[in-house]
């Protein structure tokens, strides 16, 4: 048996009750889990490592009037506590409105991530890390080469078919909460453990 990255097996019973209470700590209590409704789906029955779902729901991504993203040939990758995180073929993103940015992340899923940040008119004259994508995903993700994630809360719209999504909770992950998947969502205040 696993916690996490810590092995459980061989451990003392004093060691494995601590170990029990922290888990009890880092995971969410069934109690909080939201039920879905009729055409609903639970971010709790996504399954990790994450699902890989191909999807013909039209994604688009706007800022400052211009759109950024419109597709109806996208991905999502559905993993334990998230909401989807949708990634859009490049030919139907603005690269030429994008530039690519340095720095890069790693996922123990789909491999390294690099970011593209987008240039504006405002005092700020950049919204950094707007996208990423995975030049070189794992095996498992591969259809999503060549493919952008956007983060919602760094632009002005990003909609799936005509609604308006949400974006998950804090500012690390880049999952959009749309009316047919409920949570609780991993991002908020006390999830960082789940």
């Amino acid at each position: 048996m696993v916690l996490g990255f810590i092995p459980v097996v061989g451990l003392s019973r004093r060691n494995r009750h601590a170990l029990d209470l922290l888990r009890m700590t880092l995971e969410p209590s069934p109690e909080v889990k939201q039920h879905p409704g009729p055409g609903q789906e639970s971010c709790w029955d996504y399954p990790r490592p994450p699902r890989l779902e191909k999807v013909s729901r039209r994604l688009r991504v706007i800022h400052g009037g211009q759109t950024l993203a419109d597709s109806v040939a996208g991905y999502r990758v559905c993993e334990t506590y998230h909401p989807p995180t949708y990634y859009i073929p490049r030919e139907d993103c603005r690269m030429d409105l994008l530039q690519p940015g340095s720095g890069s992340s790693y996922c123990e899923f789909k491999g390294r991530a690099q970011y593209f940040h987008l240039p504006t008119p405002n005092a700020d004259g950049m919204v950094r890390d707007v996208a990423w994508s995975y030049p070189k995903p794992t095996t498992e993700y591969a259809p999503i080469r060549e493919h952008l994630a956007f983060y919602s809360h760094k632009v002005d719209s990003c909609l799936v078919d005509n609604e308006q999504v949400t974006p998950q909770p804090g500012a690390f992950y880049g999952g959009w909460i749309t009316s047919d998947v409920v949570g609780p969502f991993k991002g908020g205040p006390g999830t960082m453990g789940w």
